[in-house]
């Protein structure tokens, strides 16, 4: 498993809320697989197929642990990647992981999961407006012309 600095969790972080120069940092200097990770989580199937070819498996597993997918967050659990794995069980609702990752000092990873959540949000908000409705039913039935 790649092991990430601090400095590159951060600007993953500051990419979920949007930030370009913090995308760019991480296409810049070879962390790719950390902006792929976001467009996973929004169900990119193409960015999901980057994180397994890459070999990025922790990446890929936290994904879908997110989605709460237990076998996921076992490979997580078993490929030690305890911090991801912390992570995704945050977004789950686990505040006890929220507490577990503050008290090792993983302060970077409490960020990730929030700003991922409020992504998440963010996504579902525009799913579920008068706009975002349409243009779901739009895409909906481009699926049934194929």
């Amino acid at each position: 498993m790649k092991h990430y600095s601090t400095l590159a969790l951060e600007q993953f972080g500051k990419h979920i809320h949007g930030d370009i120069q913090a995308f760019n940092w991480l296409i810049d200097n070879d962390y790719r697989e950390l902006a792929a990770t976001l467009d996973a989580i929004r169900d990119d199937k193409n960015a999901f197929k980057f994180l397994i070819e890459g070999k990025h498996f922790e990446l890929a597993a936290f994904v879908n642990a997110i989605w709460e997918d237990s076998k996921a967050f076992k490979f997580l659990i078993d490929r030690k990647a305890f911090d991801w794995a912390a992570c995704a069980n945050f977004i789950n609702g686990d505040d006890k992981a929220e507490e577990a990752l503050k008290r090792a000092g993983k302060h970077h990873f409490v960020a990730i999961a929030h700003a991922i959540l409020g992504r998440i949000h963010e996504d579902g908000d525009r799913n579920t407006s008068p706009a975002g409705v349409i243009k779901n039913m739009l895409d909906f039935k481009k699926a049934f012309q194929k």
